[in-house]
C-alpha cells in the first residue's frame, strides 16, 4: 500500500479518478477527541451526562482504532483488522449525503433495503470524493 499526495492510501501505486483503485480511508479522530474533552467538565457539574458522553467518545475512538472503510471499484468495504464485516455494493446505493460540512459528523446513505448513519471516524475529505467519483448522487 502507498500513500500519494493527495493522501489516498491505495493498494495500487496510484490513485487516478474512476480508477479500479481501492481507497482505504485514514482514520480521523476528531470526533471521539472532542466529545472526551467535552465530558471533563461535565464530569464536575453533571456527572452522569459528563459519564456518558465520555463512554460514547471512548467507544467512538475504539472504533476508529479498529475499523476500516475500503472503497473498491463495486463496493465499499468494512473492515475490523483483517476481517470483512459488512459489504455496501454501490449498484444498490439511491442517494447519501455527508451532514455539516464545516465539521463532519455523520454519514449518511440509503440502499434499496436499509438506511445507514455512520459516524465520520475517516477523512471526511477522501470520503466525499471516493463517493462523488464511484457513486454519484442522483
Amino acid at each position: 500500500m502507498s500513500t500519494n499526495k493527495t493522501g489516498f492510501e491505495t493498494v495500487t501505486s496510484s490513485f487516478a479518478p474512476n480508477s479500479v483503485a481501492t481507497v482505504e480511508l485514514k482514520p480521523s479522530y476528531n470526533i471521539p477527541v472532542v466529545l472526551v474533552i467535552t465530558a471533563i467538565p461535565l464530569l464536575i457539574v453533571q456527572p452522569w451526562i459528563g459519564g456518558a458522553i465520555a463512554f460514547f467518545g471512548l467507544f467512538l475512538l475504539f472504533q476508529t482504532v479498529t475499523l476500516r472503510l475500503q472503497f473498491t471499484t463495486t463496493d465499499l468495504d468494512i473492515y475490523r483488522g483483517e476481517k470483512l464485516i459488512r459489504r455496501f455494493p454501490y449498484q444498490e446505493w439511491q442517494n447519501w449525503r455527508i451532514f455539516w460540512n464545516e465539521f463532519p459528523v455523520l454519514f449518511y446513505f440509503k440502499e434499496i433495503n436499509s438506511i445507514h448513519f455512520l459516524p465520520i471516524l475517516f477523512d471526511p475529505n477522501t470520503l466525499k470524493t471516493c463517493l462523488e467519483e464511484r457513486c454519484p448522487r442522483i
